[in-house]
């Protein structure tokens, strides 16, 4: 690896935090939405899930600044982070399609495909840097519950 630019490393983890910040602009009041829908189990309080996304979000940057700054292919790389900017982009419109449009089937859809994409872009991430790769697994044990989550309650309401 490269030596580290804490300025490019600093692009990273803000832009995947804004990322975040502004879909849940987007989103609107996501606590009100609990209080009108059927809630599955083991459905945890609204205020954690704005704490997990910060962290989550902060790992992601750091994992893409990772593969951007290491001396893996360039070719690798470009698919690598190709990957990472398709799951942020279908990560940053599933609050909005689940809380301000309240489709709730499209959401759950779209759960399991930011599962998939995460995936993918990990098993991508370890072919290039493995601390890369398993700083995403938080985001994927996150995702599989989120998924649990929309899909429940989908089939609840």
């Amino acid at each position: 690896m490269k030596k580290i630019k804490i300025t490019d490393l600093l692009i990273f983890i803000v832009t995947a935090e804004l990322v975040g910040a502004l879909s849940a602009l987007l989103s609107g009041d996501y606590k009100s939405f609990y209080s009108e829908y059927i809630r599955p189990p083991l459905m945890p309080p609204a205020w954690l899930f704005p704490v997990v996304w910060a962290v989550l979000y902060a790992l992601m940057g750091i994992s893409a600044y990772i593969i951007w700054n290491s001396n893996g292919s360039e070719i690798r790389k470009a698919t690598a982070l190709k990957l990472y900017f398709l799951q942020l982009a279908v990560n940053f419109s599933w609050s909005i399609i689940f809380f301000r449009f309240r489709l709730l089937e499209t959401a759950a859809i779209i759960a399991v495909l930011l599962l998939v994409l995460v995936v993918l872009m990990v098993i991508s991430f370890k072919r290039i840097k493995n601390a890369a790769a398993w700083l995403n697994v938080p985001y994927i044990i996150w995702l599989i519950f989120a998924s649990y989550l929309a899909v429940s309650v989908y089939i609840l309401n």
